[in-house]
């Protein structure tokens, strides 16, 4: 849903008319940095927050009050995340004084086959119903990440929202209108009764419930109980893996209680490049998260600085580096036993500064990728009085991911699978028992190999873009931790995977800010601008900063950030 572009240049030219009348900061920022000593928690919900800050106080570490975090937002914003869909996470370990990658994404049905699809008549994996559901990775996320990292017990993590489940909680204003709005985007066209399951927990009286409604989900508390006493293997090997697989199979789907016994989390190594002396680190495939490092990577060779924050320049050279990095992201980027190019090749300085030579700094270009070959989510981040951070975040793709909830499970289940390309050439081609591309990243930034930023940013492929944009407001506009948050955005459309290749400039979407004398000279320049509906992402953040911790909420979203 786009705004015609006389309404962009009308929201630019008004931009003054919103800004804040405060003391200290710039006119965009919506509210100061949180500072605390001890810990810190930045989720979008507030109850997330709470929970998680709860858990520090009382003893708990980072990883322990993120798991907390992670099983209320289940709950308290079921569209976008739960115990349905994957999950990524890096920890700084302040013993070894090393970021740890967690990759808990789930694998596609062993007994369904790219011959079986395309019998079907399917080019693409329908992102509604069972067939994009792959195995959902978070529990056994959540499991791996306390075996390794945590100190309280998973049914104490728990047990708060298990209590909210039960006994109900009002609704957030800016979930409720999300969900109603992807509902009311996603069902219609479906068959009469379809989702019935989805539609009798989530739409009581015909609709998502409104802002400040009482919700209840007595079977989540259920299943969440099952998990607190019988671990992981109740999910995977016991009942919730039967009741989602007996489901799964009785919608024409093929994932198995086999399925779900073999699955794995994998602890990964984070990718990292330097930019302006920082080193940014992202996850590698079969995210996008080495992306971002690609784009740092071309726009560390242009002085962004110089251009100012909002000017033609800034935008124009952020854009065209998101082309770039987006054409490979397109070509090549995929679960790692399928790629044909290491992500090492992408990385490298020499590469990006190939990549920027193609850049005309006065025309919209289009590109290729350079190694031609044959995104509902919630983000939070903790840190805990030893120094310990979790950069996690969670998703169940679409908003309600594949629309499918299993009786008595009390959670939709994720439609990663969607993403799988039903080609054989395609190195992010459709296989058994193989993971998707996916767009959730983790972020963290260390600065002379001392923890400095965890951080991280919701929203499809808005995610990388939205990555970059907070590292240039810290580093090259000189931005505090909530402005770089706060700061009118930017997000172009074009050159996805799910798409591919993009013969056009694309669209370049400005959110309310940037001035008109921007947008003229970007249009001059040949980029197409408009604006995109709240597609603009969701942004937490911790820096460590002297010994003490800053914390930052996207003021876009309903949390907000909380230290003791």
């Amino acid at each position: 849903m786009r705004l015609a572009l006389a309404t962009v240049l009308a929201l630019a030219c008004g931009a003054s008319t919103t800004a804040q009348d405060r003391l200290s900061g710039r006119p965009f920022a919506s509210r100061s940095e949180v500072i605390a000593r001890h810990g810190m928690v930045a989720t979008s919900h507030p109850f997330a927050t709470q929970i998680a800050l709860d858990v520090l106080k009382a003893g708990g570490n980072a990883v322990d009050a993120a798991i907390a975090a992670n099983a209320f937002l289940g709950l308290g914003d079921p569209g976008n995340s739960g115990m349905g869909g994957d999950l990524f996470a890096m920890v700084w370990d302040p013993k070894t004084r090393q970021p740890y990658g967690l990759n808990a994404s789930g694998r596609s049905p062993r007994g369904m086959t790219l011959a079986e699809l395309k019998r079907r008549g399917l080019s693409r994996i329908p992102a509604n119903g069972p067939l994009a559901v792959s195995v959902p990775g978070c529990v056994d996320g959540w499991f791996m990440l306390h075996a390794r990292f945590g100190s309280t017990p998973m049914a104490r993590l728990l047990a708060p929202t298990i209590a909210y489940a039960r006994e109900g909680f009002p609704v957030a204003p800016d979930i409720s209108d999300d969900s109603r709005l992807r509902l009311s985007q996603r069902l219609p066209g479906t068959p009469a009764g379809s989702f019935a399951n989805l539609r009798a927990l989530y739409m009581p009286g015909g609709q998502f419930p409104a802002k400040g409604a009482l919700f209840r989900n007595p079977d989540l508390a259920d299943s969440l109980e099952l998990i607190a006493k019988g671990g992981r293997d109740a999910y995977y090997k016991g009942p919730i893996a039967k009741a989602i697989a007996t489901h799964i199979q009785a919608q024409g789907g093929l994932l198995s209680v086999d399925d779900f016994a073999a699955h794995t989390s994998d602890w990964v190594t984070p990718v990292s490049t330097t930019y302006r002396g920082h080193r940014v680190w992202e996850m590698p495939p079969n995210t996008q998260g080495s992306a971002v490092l690609e784009m740092l990577n071309v726009l560390e060779g242009v002085d962004l600085a110089k251009a100012g924050f909002g000017s033609a320049d800034h935008v124009h050279w952020f854009t065209e580096a998101k082309k770039l990095a987006f054409e490979d992201l397109a070509a090549v980027y995929a679960d790692p036993g399928s790629m044909k190019v290491p992500v090492e090749k992408l990385l490298t300085k020499e590469y990006a500064a190939q990549r920027r030579a193609l850049v005309k700094p006065d025309v919209a270009g289009v590109y290729d990728s350079g190694f031609p070959v044959d995104s509902h989510t919630v983000y939070l981040t903790v840190a805990d009085k030893d120094g310990m951070m979790v950069s996690l975040i969670q998703s169940n793709s679409l908003s309600f991911g594949s629309m499918e909830v299993a009786p008595g499970t009390g959670f939709a289940l994720h439609n990663r699978g969607m993403w799988f390309e039903l080609r054989e050439d395609h190195p992010n081609g459709y296989a058994p028992g193989k993971r998707p591309f996916h767009t959730i990243i983790p972020a963290m930034v260390t600065r002379n190999d001392e923890p400095f930023l965890s951080f991280g940013l919701m929203g499809g492929d808005m995610q990388p873009q939205g990555h970059v944009q907070v590292l240039l407001n810290l580093i090259d506009f000189g931005m505090n931790l909530q402005e770089a948050g706060d700061a009118p955005r930017i997000y172009h459309v074009g050159s996805f995977p799910r798409s591919g290749h993009v013969p056009n400039v694309g669209e370049l979407n400005l959110e309310q800010g940037y001035p008109a004398e921007t947008i003229r000279e970007l249009m001059r320049r040949g980029h197409k601008v408009t604006h995109a509906y709240g597609m603009y992402g969701g942004y937490q953040a911790i820096m460590r900063k002297d010994g003490v911790y800053y914390g930052a909420s996207e003021s876009r979203k309903d949390g907000y950030a909380a230290g003791y």
